[in-house]
C-alpha cells in the first residue's frame, strides 16, 4: 500500500487534532463500520466462527459516538480536553460493549484516553504514548491473548507510532503528527495481512482477522478525520475473503454450542482476580477490563481503602451459562447481564439475549 506523503506546510493547514476531530473520527468510524459490518461478518471465523464480528464493533463503536452527540456542547475547559472526550466516549463503549471485538474496541479507547487527559490537541508522542498504552491493556486484559488477531494490529500501529516519534525527536508538530497517523495505518495493514499465516483457522480458510479489519478501519478513520483526507479504500484490496463477491467464510465453519456471558460488576481487586481465575476454568475467550476508576466509598479510613473496588467490564464463552452467572452473583451484584447464544448471528434488532 502506497500512502500519499505529507506536503509539508500546505497539508498542515488541514489538520485539526483537537476534542472536536475525535467525535468527527468516532462518528465517521460508525458510518465506515456500519457499511463494513457485513464483509467483516463474512469472514469472523476466530475465535468463535458466528459471523458477528463487523455487528459487534459497528454496535461498540455507536455507542462511543452516541454518548458525545447526546452530550450538551461544552465551551469550558473540559470541553476542549482531548482525553475527557474519549473517555467519555470509552466509558460508554465499556458499558455496551458487544463480543470480543467491540470489547477490545472499548478497552482501545479507554486506555488510549488516559495518557491524553488535560491535552487539547493530539501530537505524534501524545499518538505513540497513547496507542502503547491501549495495545498493552488490551492484551493484558485477555487472559489467553492470541496473535494473528486485533491485538496484533494494535501492537503494530503502536510500534509505528513510536518509531515515528523517536526518528522525529519527539516533534509535535502537525507535519510530525501526519507521519504518525500515516505509519499507523501502514502499520497496521502489514499486520493485518500477516494474520492469516499467524493462526491456523485463517490460514486454513484463506482470509485475514476480521478484528484486525475492523480495527484497520478504525484508525484509518482516525488519520482521515485528523489530516482531513479521503479514507484509503485501497487498504482493503488485498485482504483475502474481503470482496464483494466472497463467500459468507462463518457460515460454513462449525458451528459453536456454547454462550457468550458479558456483564457490569463492581470488584474488589482480590475478587476480579478470583472471578478471572474461575472463568478461566470454565470457558475460553475471558476478557476483564475496569470500567472508570476506584469507586467511592463512604469511609475514609485505611481498611476502606484497601477494600476499594473497581467497577469491571467481565466478557466470557461457556458452555452452560448458569454456572458462570452464579459465580459472578456469588462476588457482587452484576448490571446488564447478558447471555447470547455464539452459534447464532447477532443484530441489534433480532440478538437473542436473556436476562439474568
Amino acid at each position: 500500500m502506497l500512502l500519499t506523503p505529507l506536503d509539508g506546510i500546505t497539508l498542515q493547514t488541514k489538520i485539526a487534532a483537537n476534542a472536536h476531530a475525535m467525535k468527527r473520527w468516532l462518528s465517521k468510524a460508525e458510518v465506515v463500520l456500519g457499511n463494513h459490518s457485513d464483509r467483516l461478518n463474512a469472514i469472523n471465523i476466530f475465535p468463535v466462527a458466528d459471523g458477528d464480528t463487523g455487528t459487534n464493533l459497528y454496535l461498540t463503536v455507536r455507542a462511543a459516538a452516541s454518548a458525545l452527540d447526546e452530550a450538551a456542547p461544552d465551551s469550558s475547559e473540559s470541553g476542549h480536553d482531548v482525553g475527557a472526550v474519549l473517555s467519555k466516549a470509552g466509558q460508554a463503549a465499556m458499558e455496551q460493549a458487544r463480543g470480543n471485538s467491540g470489547t477490545l474496541f472499548a478497552v482501545f479507547l479507554c486506555a488510549a484516553a488516559e495518557p491524553l487527559a488535560g491535552k487539547t490537541r493530539l501530537s505524534a508522542p501524545l499518538l505513540a504514548t497513547a496507542l502503547n498504552r491501549a495495545q498493552i491493556r488490551a492484551w493484558s486484559a485477555l487472559s489467553e491473548p492470541v496473535a494473528g488477531t486485533m491485538l496484533s494490529v494494535l501492537e503494530a500501529a503502536a510500534h509505528a507510532a513510536q518509531r515515528v516519534d523517536a526518528e522525529q525527536d519527539g516533534d509535535d508538530s502537525n507535519h510530525a503528527l501526519g507521519l504518525s497517523l500515516d505509519a499507523v495505518v501502514e502499520a497496521a495493514y502489514q499486520a493485518v495481512l500477516r494474520t492469516e499465516g499467524e493462526l491456523a483457522q485463517l490460514q486454513a480458510a484463506h482470509v485475514v482477522d476480521a478484528g484486525g479489519v475492523g480495527m484497520l478501519l478504525v484508525l484509518d478513520c482516525l488519520r482521515s478525520a485528523v489530516l482531513g483526507e479521503e479514507l484509503q479504500d485501497e487498504i482493503l484490496d488485498d485482504l483475502h475473503g474481503y470482496k464483494l463477491q466472497d463467500p459468507h467464510i462463518h457460515e460454513h465453519m462449525p458451528a459453536d454450542d456454547g454462550v457468550e456471558v458479558m456483564c457490569t460488576i463492581s470488584l474488589s481487586p482480590l475478587n476480579a482476580a478470583i472471578l478471572r481465575q474461575r472463568l478461566d476454568e470454565m470457558g475460553d475467550s475471558v476478557i476483564m477490563s475496569q470500567v472508570g476508576g476506584t469507586q467511592a466509598s463512604d469511609d475514609d479510613d485505611e481498611e476502606s481503602t484497601v477494600e476499594a473496588s473497581y467497577r469491571w467490564r467481565v466478557h466470557v464463552h461457556v458452555p452452560d451459562p448458569e454456572p458462570a452467572v452464579e459465580l459472578i452473583r456469588s462476588l457482587g451484584e452484576p448490571s446488564d447481564i447478558a447471555v447470547s447464544q455464539l452459534a447464532l448471528p447477532r443484530h441489534d434488532s433480532d440478538q437473542p439475549r436473556h436476562d439474568y
